[in-house]
């Protein structure tokens, strides 16, 4: 957090913004390659209900890509030097992403989505079917959109951003009677890798 200071960052940013510091979870789970062919990495029960509304998905035609998933606290740091570098005010730079210690991505439970014939990391998102989807299904898997238009965080609209919350799981699960959301005994035979 010192380095983001030394950068720019506000002192009371996270109480401005109304956003929560981010830990790193002591473990990760590979949902498979992001569009770059990076390894992608949430915490094991995101990873799980991403598996299984990717899934979910798919049965419907739709393709979830995904741009970025974990992000350490360094990696986004670097994101936000390197704006520095080519000349963005920190306002500028904080308008469109969190300062480090910030971003849902930290947790492990956040994601960038992506789908074919769409911009990456663009508004242009909004208009894919893939986008409506996630709109009438998100929430059963446990995931909601981060950053709507006018959102209190101040960070500019994110149709792409979408983060996996335990209780809101637990209450889609409750609405179903109890029942684990489609795909949920698919996923258990699934085996993926980990990093501790």
């Amino acid at each position: 957090m010192a380095a983001a200071r030394e950068l720019g960052v506000p002192p009371h940013y996270g109480r401005e913004r109304h956003l929560r510091p981010q830990r790193e979870p002591a473990r990760l789970v590979c949902i498979g390659p992001d569009l770059q062919q990076r390894p992608a990495w949430l915490r094991p029960r995101a990873a799980a209900a991403f598996q299984r509304m990717r899934r979910s998905a798919a049965r419907a035609g739709i393709e979830l890509q995904v741009a970025s998933a974990w992000r350490s606290f360094g990696y986004q740091l670097g994101i936000l030097c390197g704006k520095r570098e080519r000349g963005l005010a920190m306002e500028a730079i904080l308008a469109v992403s969190a300062a480090p210690g910030y971003s849902e991505h930290h947790s492990g439970r956040a994601l960038d989505l992506a789908t074919p014939g769409y911009a990456v990391l663009e508004e242009d998102f909004e208009r894919s079917p893939a986008f409506a989807w996630l709109q009438r299904h998100a929430q059963r898997h446990g995931f909601s959109l981060s950053y709507p238009r006018g959102n209190r965080h101040g960070i500019a609209y994110e149709p792409w951003h979408w983060c996996w919350h335990a209780a809101l799981a637990r209450r889609a699960r409750a609405l179903n009677g109890g029942r684990p959301p489609p795909g949920a005994r698919d996923a258990r035979r699934h085996r993926p890798a980990t990093r501790a």
